[in-house]
């Protein structure tokens, strides 16, 4: 599927030109003239049909590039979260310098070639990609939130201590909510850990973790006995 890309260019030549090569090359780009049209697109497109990309000329008649640059990275996600490249005619080092400290991820000087052009296009986007790949996992469940990479656990916003043993195990737990799982199961995820010798040692920890989580220990809501086979992670909590 072709990339939506947004191009703000007061230069009709240009764009045309430009939106010629690169929809022949896995873009679909609609353009802009001024900066009030380009942020009215913006607006229409989200969330139905956003922008992969915004092509951002630093200099437009209505309005300074830097000046969209801010006004976009003002704006809640997805709209302020696009990846902008700016373009400009400008050589002075400094209108680069502030057009990536106001949140631009590249910039290209014209005249450019087109191949480079969409050399930095596709760069731009795989870096943003691989944030969204490297964004942090969290296991939300009602008042609970589980960081996995940050290995925490919040209850209403607070941070609550747990040790590494019992935290794995909690994750082993969140991950399959829902389902039973017996104490052999449950030991058997989190093997990667020093076990005790004796698997009753799980109902100790569940026990400690019920203490931390649960509003009331003794009538849990997030963590289930089920007689004979073993606990179950509710999936719904908070409700």
């Amino acid at each position: 599927m072709a990339q939506r890309l947004l191009m703000i260019e007061d230069d009709h030549r240009l764009a045309g030109m430009v939106a010629t090569y690169l929809n022949q090359n896995g873009f679909e780009v609609r353009h802009a003239e001024t900066a009030h049209d380009g942020l009215a697109q913006l607006q229409l497109a989200a969330p139905a049909q956003p922008f992969s990309l915004v092509l951002l000329d630093l200099m437009l008649p209505d309005a300074d590039g830097l000046q969209v640059c801010r006004q976009i990275r003002a704006q809640a996600p997805p709209i302020g979260a696009i990846p902008i490249v700016m373009l400009t005619a400008k050589g002075d080092p400094m209108d680069r310098v502030v057009g990536l400290e106001l949140g631009a991820d590249d910039y290209v000087p014209k005249p450019f070639e087109p191949r480079e052009l969409l050399a930095r296009l596709r760069a731009v986007l795989r870096r943003q990609q691989g944030q969204a790949v490297a964004a942090p996992r969290t296991l939300r469940f009602g008042r609970l939130e589980i960081d996995l990479d940050a290995r925490s656990l919040r209850l209403d916003g607070q941070e609550r201590a747990v040790t590494a043993y019992q935290f794995d195990l909690l994750v082993a737990m969140a991950e399959r909510p829902g389902r039973v799982l017996s104490r052999e199961q449950l030991m058997d995820a989190v093997k990667g850990e020093l076990l005790e010798a004796f698997d009753r040692s799980i109902d100790v920890h569940i026990g400690r973790l019920r203490a931390t989580i649960e509003d009331d220990p003794k009538q849990p809501k997030r963590i289930i006995t089920v007689r004979g086979a073993g606990y179950v992670f509710a999936k719904a909590q908070d409700v």
